[in-house]
């Protein structure tokens, strides 16, 4: 039998470099390509260990687990599609990665909760969907995020970034193909 790899993710660095979780075909979900995701880790490579991530619109979980496997102490990964969050939830246990936690819920609904503080948020919504706005206020506005919170967006290359917090400065950008990714440092307001 063919080892089939069309539905697994390798994670890049850290503990569990090299290691490959799978996830579930499903409508929408396009996991983080390595070269973005090694990308973003080296923006990043300063402020993972020991951080607090939240992981929304979850997916594959490979931005997730490679914050993990970095170091990160905790990664919680938020998803609405039950498949995938089973296979999340089957990667968690594979990886024995007790610092993930895998939440069945809608993102919306998620930050409608009683906050947690995070110094890292993964949002990378749907495509074509008008998700990235609001989310990105109710980040702010119910406050989920430390003072100086780094925020990483993916989206669809030609989408115009109009709406997001005042106080969320970009630090930086790039494209890939169809993707436009961003990090965002969130700064106090006066």
């Amino acid at each position: 039998m063919a080892n089939n790899l069309a539905n697994q993710v390798r994670i890049i660095g850290g503990d569990w470099r090299s290691r490959r979780i799978v996830f579930e075909d499903a409508q929408g979900l396009r996991p983080t390509p390595d070269r973005v995701r090694e990308t973003l880790f080296n923006w990043l490579q300063a402020d993972i260990a020991f951080s607090r991530c939240l992981d929304l619109y979850a997916g594959s979980g490979a931005l997730g687990f490679e914050a993990a496997s970095r170091g990160a102490r905790r990664v919680v990964m938020v998803e609405s599609n039950p498949h995938t969050c089973r296979r999340l939830q089957a990667n968690v246990e594979l990886l024995a990665a007790h610092q993930v936690e895998v939440k069945a819920l809608a993102v919306e609904r998620f930050l409608q909760q009683p906050p947690e503080l995070f110094d890292l948020v993964f949002l990378d919504p749907p495509f074509l969907k008008d998700l990235l706005q609001p989310v990105c206020q109710l980040l702010e506005t119910q406050q989920w995020l430390t003072a100086n919170a780094k925020i990483y967006v993916e989206a669809e290359r030609r989408l115009v970034l109009n709406g997001l917090p005042q106080n969320w400065q970009n630090l930086k950008s790039k494209a890939a193909g169809e993707v436009a990714y961003y990090l965002f440092q969130r700064q106090l307001s006066d």
